[in-house]
């Protein structure tokens, strides 16, 4: 335990700081995470081992404390890791109790500790390997399994898809959000920008979480995405937005990391449904794959809707399954969206290209 005196920092008063289980207090300029259980204080560094999170502003269970940002774990008093994980440890710092006071030691009596981690494959660097323009459809319409029904939105997403691999030589791939089993975003970056990691962490840190598979999609393997939804209640499907939630963490690379995810990718859309809306469901798809760095094709989405007034669900299905005007629009919106993905990829100098980092565009975050 370090001596003289002056290797101490005096953190406060024991009978205000026994009042909280935990806080956080600066020992110098340590950021340190303060507990007290039962009368005992214990002091560990309060940078989360994760992306720094504030220990000092999460809680405890047990003798441990949670990260408030993605819930890592680590001992009170010595640092260590949770049970398994005991090697990734934060520093610790020795405390005592003098004439009423806390005090802490002006440095750390043990050691960070890092555990040795495989990247996860999500977080390669995007380079477009060789071949054919890619094109990823994406339904976001639910329905119950083992009963499904006519999809109006789906319907002619895959009548697109079939162009692009049949028409133009695309490879392509249909992704049906219904059959995934994914989480919904839990809002790290509303506690700090930092939080929000890629790959998302709830990804990261569950490998049965298939958002993963949207991941693959938009980020590593697509040249094009074409997004298909139902108009409900004047809005996107709530898998749509559910799947658009946990996108956030790609823009977000941009804002913490400076790093651009989506480069020379295109977007295009199709909104059906028995209700009105249309521009403003495109609208906000416009708006946020945008953000992300898709570019958009001439005429970027083909939609259909019967009106407010017309809501008759009937025959809006009947309408969409008879329209051959409807089927030759999805088919020119994938021809449009993968003429513009081929322009892309060729202004990159060849298909394998590595994507080199340019403009961060508009972008308010910090950095380079």
């Amino acid at each position: 335990m370090p001596e003289p005196s002056t290797d101490w920092v005096d953190v406060g008063a024991a009978a205000e700081l026994a009042r909280e289980p935990l806080r956080e207090v600066t020992a110098g300029a340590a950021r340190i995470a303060l507990s007290c259980v039962g009368g005992e204080f214990g002091a560990v560094s309060g940078v989360c081992n994760h992306v720094g999170g504030p220990l000092g502003q999460g809680q405890l269970d047990g003798e441990f404390l949670v990260c408030p940002w993605h819930q890592y774990k680590f001992h009170r008093r010595t640092g260590a890791g949770e049970p398994g994980y005991e090697a990734d440890r934060v520093p610790s710092y020795a405390v005592k109790v003098e004439g009423g006071r806390v005090l802490v030691s002006a440095k750390p009596v043990t050691k960070r500790g890092h555990l040795t981690h495989a990247p996860h494959p999500l977080a390669r660097e995007p380079v477009r390997a060789a071949g054919p323009i890619r094109v990823a459809g994406i339904s976001t319409t639910m329905m119950q399994p083992g009963f499904p029904r006519y999809s109006t939105s789906e319907a002619l997403l895959e009548v697109a898809l079939t162009h692009a691999r049949e028409a133009l030589a695309a490879e392509t791939q249909l992704i049906r959000l219904r059959d995934l089993a994914f989480g919904a975003c839990e809002g790290y970056y509303s506690r700090a920008a930092r939080a929000c990691t890629w790959p998302c962490s709830i990804t990261a840190r569950d490998a049965a979480d298939q958002m993963a598979v949207v991941y693959e999609a938009a980020v590593h393997w697509a040249d094009v995405l074409l997004v298909a939804t139902p108009i409900r209640w004047g809005a996107a499907s709530s898998l749509y937005y559910k799947m658009t939630e946990r996108m956030n963490c790609i823009q977000n690379q941009i804002t913490t990391a400076n790093r651009v995810l989506i480069r020379r990718k295109v977007a295009a859309f199709i909104i059906t449904g028995g209700q009105d809306n249309v521009q403003a469901v495109v609208g906000q798809q416009l708006g946020f794959f945008g953000e992300l760095g898709f570019v958009f094709p001439p005429f970027p989405f083909v939609a259909h809707s019967l009106g407010w007034d017309a809501e008759d669900m009937e025959r809006n299905v009947a309408v969409v399954r008879g329209s051959e005007t409807l089927r030759e629009g999805a088919r020119a919106l994938a021809g449009r969206a993968v003429e513009a993905a081929t322009q892309l990829v060729t202004s990159a100098g060849a298909d394998t290209a590595r994507l080199t980092l340019g403009s961060r565009g508009g972008r308010k975050a910090h950095g380079p």
